[in-house]
């Protein structure tokens, strides 16, 4: 049994699998952690990774809304001590070591649901930064959690943070979100503009620079309130998030190096910066 999280070392070596499997930088990052809160946000991942799918799932609606409210039940059923594989039974015992808040996996199930219903084609500002609420800066504050900071601050990190890592995606994603009738960026951006809210149509339009510049404008505020809010934290315990912070500023600057105007060209931190804000960071 792990001491820690008080789950058995089969279940541990599951949910630490569904991280490596997946190929992230995400299983990498994680190694500055101690063990129990490492396995806590390899749980918490698995979590995430697992509605993700059932969000992206093809198959209809309908179908995957049943799937969603079995995770909410599930969820619930982890505040009454109760669970049922080893993704649960490995969040049961971080909930009850970090303090980990029910409405916290519930608004991440929530942000699914907003992706699962229909597909997104520019929201409001108001309702994008909702969906970034509950699909980032919610794992975000379940994350300082488990990162060891529970104080108002360390929420501050989630919310900043969360938001600038997602807009970030959202940036980077643009060409690919398009070929799958996804448009995120923001209505009144791009009504300011002149640039149609129309996934076919916005990945050549001359005025696209612009409305990606004013959004990575927005990534960048929140980087930078990030990163206040961090130094109000416990500095060991935001050691992973100035890591994810470093390596998504990094994407978000290499995407500025390219320019907005070709967002079907990928981009890429080359593995000298990843190790280079693996030591700075990690180190730190």
């Amino acid at each position: 049994m792990s001491r820690g999280l008080g789950a058995a070392q089969a279940d541990l070596d599951a949910v630490e699998a569904v991280v490596r499997d997946a190929g992230t930088s995400f299983y990498r990052g994680m190694a500055v952690l101690p063990p129990a809160r490492r396995h806590a946000m390899y749980a918490i991942y698995a979590f995430c990774r697992i509605v993700d799918d059932i969000a992206d799932d093809p198959a209809p609606f309908e179908t995957r809304r049943p799937r969603l409210n079995e995770w909410r039940r599930r969820v619930a059923a982890l505040y009454r001590g109760e669970a049922d594989d080893a993704v649960t039974r490995v969040l049961l015992g971080a909930v009850r070591a970090f303090a980990l808040r029910q409405a916290d996996f519930e608004a991440v199930i929530d942000g699914m649901e907003m992706d699962a219903e229909a597909a997104i084609v520019a929201p409001t500002l108001a309702d994008l930064d909702l969906y970034c609420d509950r699909v980032a800066a919610a794992v975000g504050r379940l994350s300082v959690r488990a990162f060891g900071d529970a104080s108002p601050a360390a929420d501050l990190v989630a919310f900043h943070l969360g938001r600038a890592l997602q807009i970030t995606n959202i940036l980077r994603d643009i060409a690919e979100d398009a070929a799958r009738g996804r448009l995120y960026l923001p209505r009144e951006l791009l009504d300011d503009s002149g640039v149609p809210a129309d996934p076919s149509a916005v990945l050549h339009h001359p005025r696209l620079p612009v409305v990606c510049e004013r959004l990575a404008a927005m990534a960048d505020a929140n980087f930078r309130d990030a990163a206040a809010a961090m130094a109000r934290c416990n500095r060991r315990a935001m050691k992973p998030a100035r890591l994810m912070a470093a390596s998504y500023a990094a994407i978000l600057a290499r995407l500025k190096r390219r320019g907005w105007d070709r967002p079907e060209i990928p981009v890429r931190v080359p593995k000298w910066q990843k190790l280079w804000i693996a030591l700075r960071y990690g180190i730190a």
